[in-house]
């Protein structure tokens, strides 16, 4: 449990963003949400609507409406829940290919198709999305979409000469030759971003086939939970196979198809989330182990464990001797071919510090870790918070300054890091 003071800081903090989204973001004209919101404060009401953008919205606001502390905390909480059902239904109405399968990567202004590729990248969040709603109002049919989209991921994307997820595909689902997510990434098969979340999609999705049990129409639940389950497996041993390095504790982020490491820097926001998303994915396998009473993967699920523990707190380690600056924020990667570093602080990159110390905290009663969870915390409330427009800033310089060419919201800019954090510190 989070420290009262802390947990009750970031309760008000939640409601603050997830108030602003629904008052700046919610496009009454045309459905959904906007777009994009600059730096500035400014609107662009014509800005193209992402499939991340949305599908995190879908997460954290279902996330949010099904959390008793938010109920017992907020009086609107109602409203998270309707800002939820928005997301989910635009998603189905105008996101989801109802041809080929999968949700498009960007839609014009009106809701109409723009880029009809299908990042993997945006399936996982279409799937960690659909299955939190899932578990917030017992939807099956939301159920129903997130396995669709797995069964595509499995059927598609899955590289089972080689093991491991490609990245990107045409909208009737086939490879493309361009597989990268933004232009800041390289353009490689495999890489340590998409199979994340991946992992987190599948951990959602395991917990909410274990909830429905028997309620989904048309399938045969325990197979269902088991294909689910295996992909996680198979994940979490890509995890500690080919992306930590063991000597390190940090994580190689670009592969080609035949797992030939393609990239020598080291993010540390991507390393710290990696940390706590591991532990929850092996926790979650545990649990439904545990659940369905099969004794020989209970027992694995044990081995696992134990065998997972250490290395998460190896990566929390690295990054708290390696990243944490004496003002308690994360600075953003390091080159090691030369040693670079970028000293900026990214907005994502502090949230997912303050869950990823927390949860090592929890881990091992390490006070340490408690202690740069609060220390990025309080920089966060001191420098990254904008107090006068709303939510937070997306980076600052190790001087303080602002960048104000980068958006406040917009195709990566969500709830989603910000929110997820808050709603996990508030419990």
């Amino acid at each position: 449990m989070t420290h009262p003071t802390f947990a009750s800081e970031c309760q008000i903090e939640l409601h603050r963003i997830l108030d602003w989204w629904m008052e700046h973001m919610t496009d009454h004209k045309n459905g959904g949400f906007f777009g994009r919101i600059d730096g500035s404060g400014t609107l662009h009401p014509e800005a193209e609507k992402g499939a991340v953008l949305n599908t995190r919205i879908l997460w954290t606001f279902s996330a949010a409406a099904r959390s008793v502390g938010v109920a017992q905390s907020h009086p609107d909480t109602q409203a998270y829940a309707e800002t939820a059902e928005r997301a989910y239904n635009y998603l189905i109405e105008n996101f989801l290919d109802k041809k080929h399968g999968g949700v498009f990567w960007s839609l014009d202004h009106p809701g109409q198709p723009l880029h009809t590729k299908k990042q993997v990248y945006a399936q996982a969040f279409a799937v960690y999305g659909l299955s939190e709603y899932f578990l917030l109002t017992g939807d099956t049919a939301a159920l129903q979409y997130a396995l669709d989209i797995f069964d595509l991921l499995e059927k598609h994307a899955l590289d089972r000469d080689r093991n491991g997820y490609y990245e990107a595909y045409s909208q009737d689902w086939q490879l493309l030759d361009d597989l990268r997510l933004s232009d800041k990434d390289a353009n490689e098969a495999k890489t340590q971003n998409t199979h994340l979340h991946i992992l987190e999609a599948y951990a959602n999705l395991l917990r909410a086939l274990q909830v429905s049990r028997n309620s989904v129409p048309g399938r045969t639940l325990p197979e269902k939970l088991s294909g689910v389950r295996a992909s996680l497996e198979n994940l979490i041993g890509l995890f500690l196979e080919k992306f930590i390095d063991p000597h390190t504790g940090h994580i190689h982020l670009f592969f080609d198809e035949n797992w030939q490491l393609k990239s020598d820097t080291v993010s540390f926001g991507h390393d710290i989330e990696a940390s706590w998303l591991l532990w929850d994915a092996v926790q979650t396998l545990e649990t439904v182990s545990s659940e369905e009473g099969a004794v020989s993967s209970e027992a694995q699920g044990a081995r696992l464990t134990e065998q997972v523990r250490p290395i998460c707190l190896h990566i929390a380690e690295a990054t708290l001797r390696e990243a944490v600056e004496p003002d308690g924020s994360v600075i953003n990667q390091r080159w090691n071919s030369d040693g670079r570093l970028d000293r900026d602080r990214i907005w994502w990159v502090q949230a997912e510090a303050m869950v990823g110390f927390w949860n090592a905290f929890q881990m091992s009663g390490d006070e340490r870790y408690r202690q740069a969870a609060l220390n990025c915390w309080h920089f966060t409330q001191k420098n990254m918070r904008d107090v006068a427009g709303g939510e937070w800033l997306w980076r600052i310089s190790p001087t303080g300054e602002n960048y104000p060419e980068e958006d406040k919201a917009g195709f990566w800019k969500c709830p989603y890091h910000n929110g997820r954090a808050m709603l996990f510190l508030s419990q």
